[in-house]
């Protein structure tokens, strides 16, 4: 957290009661530069006037002329590229759903807080701030063509990133999930969300696959022969299985990489409904027949659904991000979270807790006995060099996250 007696700060209310006590409120955290307005076309005005950006803006929601949903989308048009805390006293799922629409513009938002307002959930906020760095615009804004993926592809441009995930119970490291990034040549590190789509769509998938495929497999090797136990999982599209030729192609590379299947987890993203399901079924059929494990990955959103753990054979529940970070203080998320987590127990499935950013999100998933944790709390995705220093210091974090741990199972 960066000094908060330098931040810019506007908050926005329609009540001058409220915007005194809040404001009040933020010069007693440190806040020492705070702007009213009691509309949000004063605010607007107040952005467009002063030289000097706001780093932070407060804004209730329901205010007359123009609410504060309409005022997040003038600050997109507006350009802004602060940081914001919603609030209002309105139910927590209008919140909620205003802080969804918020980050699908692209907008950084530390949270958001019921009237009245508490002190230290206020504080809290305050302290997530960060400068909102500026991340590479013009690599998340281009568009790149099939050839030049064609090319990367072709030039060993495709590289994998590995992220942990452990035992919530003892904090025993289960594995790693492999996650491909382009190492581009002049636009540096790539993210996948920028060429997943476009391999999907120009039939490039299959050979993106097997590059992360190749690579993950020799690398489960390289950690098998380093005596440690621990699986790797492979993120594969419903195009993949499209192709009846896939079976065959993962059980040749698990050959020729010298590691048995059952030390890999193939986790299925559907991105688009599985119109024809006779030859996803029969590699699925096929691979599990070869002990190789499956896992329905960001369960509860876009075609992952009862439907597919009805007709597929899975043995791992991924439950979404947006149903674990914060569920321990989000109603709805905690019963979705509830039900998926009884639902996978009673089909004996192990179940794996995306998103877990923070202490609170760990104490969380251990209440629920949650098999498995993955997030930016416990490790980023990182390249394979830099795995054995994590490995050290998660060793040195886990005894104060599990203190009945005992390092078994």
């Amino acid at each position: 957290m960066s000094n908060l007696s330098a931040l810019q700060v506007l908050l926005v209310d329609d009540d001058p009661l409220m915007l005194k006590l809040i404001s009040h409120q933020l010069n007693r955290q440190g806040c020492k530069s705070v702007t009213n307005c009691l509309s949000a076309y004063d605010a607007l005005d107040a952005i467009s006037s002063k030289e000097q950006p706001f780093d932070l803006i407060l804004t209730d929601l329901n205010m007359p002329g123009m609410d504060g949903m309409a005022f997040v989308r003038h600050l997109v048009d507006h350009q802004f590229k602060g940081s914001l805390i919603l609030f209002s006293g309105e139910d927590k799922r209008i919140l909620q759903s205003v802080e969804k629409m918020a980050r699908a513009h692209k907008l950084s938002v530390l949270g958001y807080l019921s009237k009245p307002i508490d002190p230290d959930s206020l504080m809290e906020l305050l302290y997530r701030w960060s400068p909102v760095e500026a991340s590479s615009t013009a690599t998340e804004k281009k568009n790149y063509h099939a050839d030049e993926l064609r090319q990367a592809i072709e030039n060993n441009q495709l590289i994998n990133f590995y992220q942990p995930k452990v035992c919530i119970r003892n904090g025993k490291v289960s594995g790693f999930e492999a996650l491909i990034r382009w190492q581009h040549p002049t636009d540096g590190m790539v993210f996948p969300d920028q060429f997943i789509t476009l391999a999907e769509n120009e039939g490039l998938i299959d050979d993106l696959t097997q590059v992360v495929l190749r690579n993950a497999l020799t690398q489960l090797k390289s950690w098998q022969d380093s005596k440690l136990d621990i699986n790797v999982a492979i993120n594969i599209s419903m195009d993949n299985l499209s192709k009846l030729s896939f079976a065959e192609q993962v059980l040749a590379e698990a050959c020729q990489a010298g590691v048995e299947p059952e030390a890999v987890v193939l986790e299925v993203t559907e991105s688009k409904l599985m119109v024809d399901q006779r030859a996803p079924l029969e590699v699925l059929a096929r691979l599990k027949l070869n002990r190789f494990r499956f896992s329905i990955d960001d369960f509860g959103t876009g075609h992952s659904s009862l439907a597919q753990l009805n007709d597929l054979p899975f043995d791992e529940l991924k439950i979404d991000q947006r149903f674990v970070h914060g569920a321990h203080s989000r109603d709805t998320a905690r019963a979705i979270f509830d039900a998926s987590i009884r639902l996978a127990h009673q089909l004996g499935m192990t179940v794996i807790a995306e998103g877990v950013e923070d202490i609170a999100d760990w104490e969380f998933l251990r209440q629920r006995h949650c098999h498995l944790a993955q997030g930016y709390f416990i490790a980023r995705p990182m390249p394979p060099h830099k795995i054995q220093e994590w490995m050290g210091n998660w060793a040195e974090r886990v005894n104060k996250l599990c203190p009945e741990n005992t390092q078994e199972g």
